[in-house]
This record gives structure tokens, C-alpha cells and sequence, in this order.
């Protein structure tokens, strides 16, 4: 039952998200979503705030781009660095460093709530690399690289940070 419910608060939100016209009318209260699909046609997206590549990033401590926590929905379960990710909703925190970014997968998923590493689900590395150009926005994009298998990226500055997310 509480599968279901948690399906059916994805689905609903996923709805929203894709079809409200605020989100396309003003850009500067816009909230971008990136969305990556499953072979069998499920699907997981990430939920990120917006952070210019002026602003500084934390070195070595927790990020939350845009002052705000990403967060992740999926309605498949999921596999990153060898954790399992059930079904539902959690909220994703960065780690970056100068050669060495790590994501954060969190059960919290309260949006005005501190950051609480007790409620950390899995810690990822993440593979870094120098983009050619600049990024002036942070972005999260995803490639659907397998039938199982979808790589997410963080794009911010010159800086590109990947990780794979598999379908269990």
C-alpha cells in the first residue's frame, strides 16, 4: 500500500512539474527538472534549484545549488554505488571538491529542513572532468545510456561531475 501511495505522489508530482505554465512563463522562478526513462518506461528526474557559475562553490563541505536541496523522484527501483534506492522521493546534496565530487542521496525530503546527515542513504563518487566551455547555470542533465542504465551529470562552470543510476 505504502508503495502505491508513494507511486501515485510521483506520478501526481511528475504531472505537475511537466504541465504547469508558471514553470514556463517566468524563468527567474523556474525550477528545472531532468528527466531520464527507463527502457521498460518508468522513469526517475531530478529537481535542482537554479546557482549562477559566479557563486562560490563549498569546498569539500555539503552544496545545495540554488540554496535548496535537488531532489530525486523515481518510480523504479534504483541501484547507485551499490545501495539500493526503492521507490519514492528523496532529496540529493553535492559534496565538491577540487578533483573529487561525492552525491548525497537523503531520506529527508522536507524541503526547509537541515541538512541531517543521519538520514543519508548512500554517499557516490562522482567522476569529474573539465567541460570545454562554461556553463553559466548549474545543470543537471541525464543520458540514457542501456536499457537499465542512466548517467546523471551535474554541469557547473567548467566543471562536468557524472555518476550512473541503474534500474534494479
Amino acid at each position: 500500500m505504502r508503495n502505491r501511495l508513494t507511486c501515485l505522489i510521483v506520478v501526481i508530482y511528475l504531472f505537475v512539474a511537466i504541465s504547469s505554465p508558471a514553470q514556463q512563463a517566468d524563468p527567474a522562478a523556474d525550477t528545472p527538472t531532468a528527466m531520464c526513462t527507463f527502457d521498460d518506461e518508468k522513469q526517475m528526474s531530478v529537481q535542482y534549484g537554479l546557482a549562477k557559475s559566479s557563486d562560490k562553490l563549498p569546498n569539500g563541505k555539503v552544496w545545495t545549488p540554488g540554496g535548496k536541496p535537488m531532489f530525486l523522484f523515481t518510480q523504479a527501483d534504483l541501484v547507485l554505488a551499490n545501495t539500493a534506492i526503492p521507490v519514492g522521493a528523496y532529496s540529493m546534496f553535492v559534496i565538491p571538491g577540487k578533483n573529487n565530487w561525492t552525491l548525497i542521496v537523503n531520506r529527508n525530503v522536507d524541503p526547509s529542513a537541515k541538512y541531517d546527515e543521519k538520514q543519508d542513504l548512500v554517499r557516490a563518487p562522482m567522476d569529474v572532468g573539465q567541460l570545454g566551455q562554461e556553463e553559466k547555470f548549474f545543470t543537471v542533465v541525464f543520458g540514457h545510456l542501456g536499457p537499465k542504465m542512466c548517467t546523471m551529470r551535474l554541469y557547473f562552470g567548467k566543471t562536468g561531475a557524472f555518476t550512473e543510476f541503474n534500474e534494479k
